[in-house]
């Protein structure tokens, strides 16, 4: 008996959860193609849906199915958790460049209900949130701040909150505090 594992590429047009003025770019799209691909956040059963050319807005999807069930029969807090957890790093990362470190420092999650349908989750980052970071880290080096998130149904019910916490420091910073460390 042999077995046949076959990926499909799922439909790459693009899945608008959330208004937004905002147009993917075609790197922008490319990168939601491959990180989708990518295995732990494949497997979170997490979905990216947009990711705006500037990289300032992205939307997830979450919905129960094979990969995210747990013994109960609702999506199972790693999952939810693991489809939201490094969005804010890497959307930081290309906002900043390459002369800059991110990082997730932490994370807090607070579970409202049971997830049992399509849950969606828009990760915002404004532009006086970037020159913030980019203020503190030109006067400290470093900066460590929080970012909200939750996911929702399609009719604005929240089932779960997030606080992200960001870490983001210039390289020259970050090597010189390695070092003391």
């Amino acid at each position: 008996m042999a077995f046949v594992f076959h990926f499909q590429i799922i439909n790459q047009q693009i899945v608008m959860l959330f208004q937004t003025d905002k147009k993917e770019s075609s790197y922008s799209a490319w990168y939601r193609r491959a990180i989708n691909l990518w295995p732990c956040i494949w497997c979170s059963g997490g979905r990216i849906t947009f990711v705006s050319g500037d990289f300032k807005e992205l939307h997830v999807g979450l919905k129960l199915g094979i990969r995210t069930r747990n013994r109960v029969g609702t999506v199972y807090g790693g999952s939810i958790y693991s489809s939201v957890d490094p969005y804010f790093m890497l959307m930081f990362m290309q906002i900043l460049g390459k002369d800059f470190v991110v990082w997730d420092k932490g994370a807090t999650v607070k579970f409202i209900r049971p997830i049992t349908e399509p849950v969606r989750c828009r990760f915002l980052i404004t532009d006086e949130l970037v020159e913030t970071v980019r203020a503190q880290i030109s006067a400290n080096g470093q900066y460590v701040f929080e970012l909200p998130l939750q996911y929702e149904d399609d009719n604005g019910r929240i089932y779960v909150t997030f606080t992200k916490t960001v870490y983001a420091a210039s390289k020259e910073y970050y090597k010189k505090k390695k070092e003391i460390q």
